[in-house]
């Protein structure tokens, strides 16, 4: 392990910046999904990859404390986008 207050190393800063540039793209995404909605191509194809080519039908179960439920994955993906909570899975 570093040394707080050290810099970090290059393959840490590698994965750092990974890290924000994800949410940066998660953020672009929600953007065209609530300008567009949800049966947008772009936002289709977007769902299905997340998704392993589906997107799941009817209602969906969630990880998330206290809204277990949506009654579909668009309803769940815009809940995501407004909480910016890009990263919670079904």
């Amino acid at each position: 392990a570093q040394r707080q207050g050290t810099p970090l190393s290059d393959h840490e800063y590698h994965w750092f910046f990974m890290s924000l540039r994800a949410a940066q793209r998660a953020r672009a995404a929600c953007l065209i999904r609530l300008l567009y909605g949800c049966q947008n191509p772009l936002v289709r194809r977007l769902d299905e990859y997340e998704n392993h080519g589906v997107i799941p039908a009817g209602p969906i179960c969630s990880e998330m404390p206290g809204f277990p439920f949506f009654t579909d994955f668009c309803a769940f993906s815009l809940y995501r986008c407004t909480r910016k909570m890009y990263f919670i899975k079904v």
